[in-house]
């Protein structure tokens, strides 16, 4: 599970820092530390010990979004309504659903 925080760390940050850069008018240098943390995003995914890869992006998918929610709380002062928080702890009980199912393998 670290990894995937990290995972998600690096591409929520990346494309954040990207938006910055672009959409705020803080230039290159906010867009080239994002474009490395994308890069970075996609090696730290390999850590993963899971050796299924779509399994891996599926079950991150749901840190992916509780994390763009939490993201915005503290870096943009965003305040979730309760159908972000609805949406994001679905998004986490599907994570949980596919990486703790128990298999037969």
């Amino acid at each position: 599970m670290l990894v995937a925080r990290s995972i998600a760390l690096f591409e929520i940050g990346g494309a954040w820092l990207v938006w910055q850069g672009i959409r705020e008018h803080k230039g290159w240098i906010w867009i080239g530390a994002g474009v490395i943390a994308l890069g970075l995003y996609g090696v730290v995914a390999t850590f993963q010990s899971d050796e299924i890869f779509g399994r891996i992006l599926a079950a991150y998918g749901g840190i992916f979004f509780a994390g763009s929610i939490a993201w915005g709380m503290v870096a943009d002062g965003y305040r979730p309504d309760r159908f972000d928080v609805i949406g994001a702890l679905v998004c986490l009980a599907g994570m949980a659903v596919i990486m703790y199912a128990p298999r037969g393998n």
